[in-house]
């Protein structure tokens, strides 16, 4: 996830609090001196530092607090609270709708990953039953047009654009016209950019703004200038009337906190951000979900969401079937390996479950992990439906292993190595025999407490512990019965 150093810094000031004996003046200053040092390393104002670290302390008065009250969740609570004050402009983006046309109009300045970032925003909501198509009105930047031809044709998004014409306004205008009749739902329009905000730049933007009439203008903004963003969404804002941003390359820069709350300073809706080159690392922006997963809290409501992308419904209570009896054999591994896959970057989904701090999975042992899940599958593909279908490991012998091995081009040290991890999870799926998944509105505490028990036997204790103990299991399992997530995910809710 990005800005893990900055997650796992507030993280761990606010487990020392939590692990001190008695919670007072003391305690809550240091845990807050450390988070404000982490929010300033990452490049977030000193004003918005001293205003979140001001109202915290108002909120949590140490000598106003009765015995009784629980003085470290109130605190951990504040502290949620003020960092997703800091980052919610407090004014919602245009959402474009299905079946109904909308123009979205992309605006930014050179090298800010502008033409990759329509191509990921097309990309996003073609996968969620949209017909996106592209318009390149840059006419500016040599190559420009070959980038996103090439990223439009890789993605399977039609496009638009002219080698021979140099009129932006006149590409802008017949692209949408072309889009329109072939019933697109999302054209997008691609404008050129400059080295810096110029009147020639601007100029050119309100021509293509006039002329193409667009539903929402997006900012997209490279987050390695830090809190500098907030100078450069207000130019722009007063030039053209934009409705949301976008902030790039989140993951190599430690600013990304500073461009975050500048944007939101501003009063514009960050609606998505920028993780990587490849066109899944994009995620939607959401204020709440993004400060939970940064304090390793999780965001359950997006991990599901993940699920009911790449788990077909007809598999759903076979899965649930299968996760009951305790039965895990290696071809459920496959199926889940799978899963696993397309649900895009091991890290970002990782970092949806509570209790995981985006600080254990660096970029690059998120991608030797995916590439270990592979070279798992490409074993697997070497076996034989009775050695995938036994959930007794002891058949695989001496023989079977060199077989497999000869098989998938790999060492016989490899073929080991997969199947000490099968026995891992076996004995880790075992433990979730007799968890009851219930039907929506048979969620009661009787059915809540044996899930919470089932569970706790199987995370580990550090996540059991960053949930809340079982007090926070049993919490989050209501979440789940509630929101009806859990019932979805295995086909127990509404079709």
């Amino acid at each position: 996830m990005v800005l893990a150093q900055l997650g796992g810094t507030i993280t761990r000031a606010i487990q020392q609090m939590s692990n001190a004996t008695i919670i007072d003046e003391k305690v809550l200053n240091d845990c807050l001196n450390e988070i404000n040092r982490a929010l300033l390393n990452a490049d977030v104002q000193f004003q918005l530092v001293r205003n979140m670290q001001n109202n915290i302390k108002r909120i949590v008065n140490i000598d106003d607090l009765a015995a009784g009250h629980n003085k470290r969740r109130i605190i951990q609570q504040a502290i949620f609270n003020e960092l997703c004050n800091m980052l919610d402009p407090g004014k919602p983006a245009f959402t474009p709708k299905k079946g109904k046309t909308s123009i979205i109009m992309f605006v930014g300045l050179q090298g800010s990953g502008k033409t990759t970032t329509c191509t990921k925003y097309a990309y996003y909501h073609q996968k969620k039953g949209w017909k996106p198509a592209l318009v390149c009105a840059d006419t500016f930047r040599a190559g420009a047009f070959d980038q996103l031809k090439q990223n439009a044709t890789k993605a399977k998004i039609p496009f638009y654009g002219s080698y021979t014409e140099s009129d932006p306004v006149k590409i802008a205008v017949e692209g949408v016209e072309t889009f329109k009749k072939e019933s697109c739902d999302l054209i997008i329009v691609d404008t050129s950019g400059r080295h810096k905000q110029e009147a020639a730049l601007f100029e050119e933007m309100r021509q293509v703004s006039e002329a193409t009439k667009p539903d929402l203008i997006v900012f997209v903004m490279d987050s390695s200038i830090g809190q500098a963003a907030f100078d450069q969404a207000q130019a722009f804002k007063q030039s053209v009337p934009v409705g949301a941003v976008i902030v790039t390359k989140m993951d190599g820069h430690a600013k990304g906190g500073g461009a975050l709350s500048a944007v939101a300073a501003t009063k514009s809706p960050v609606i998505f951000i920028g993780t990587g080159e490849h066109m899944d690392e994009f995620e939607v922006f959401d204020v709440k979900p993004f400060v939970s997963r940064l304090l390793g809290m999780g965001d359950w409501s997006g991990f599901m969401d993940k699920i009911h992308e790449v788990v077909p419904k007809d598999q759903q209570p076979e899965l649930l079937q299968k996760l009951s009896e305790g039965n895990f054999t290696l071809r459920i591994m496959y199926e889940q390996f799978q899963n696993i896959l397309k649900m895009g970057p091991i890290g970002q989904v990782f970092s949806m479950l509570p209790g995981f701090s985006s600080e254990l999975m660096p970029k690059g042992q998120e991608k030797e992990s995916q590439a270990k899940i592979k070279r798992y599958m490409t074993m697997m593909d070497s076996m034989t439906n009775e050695e995938l279908d036994s959930s007794n490991p002891k058949i695989m012998n001496e023989s079977r292993t060199m077989r497999i091995a000869r098989g998938s081009g790999r060492h016989i040290r490899e073929v080991m190595e997969m199947l000490e991890e099968y026995k891992r999870l076996a004995k880790i799926w075992s433990k979730m025999k007799g968890l009851k998944i219930p039907t929506r509105g048979d969620m009661n505490m009787r059915s809540r407490n044996m899930n919470a028990q089932h569970m706790s036997r199987v995370l580990p204790p550090q996540m059991l512990k960053q949930i809340g103990g079982m007090g926070g299991l049993q919490n989050l399992i209501k979440q789940m019965g509630s929101a009806k997530d859990m019932m979805g995910m295995f086909g127990g809710g509404e079709s």
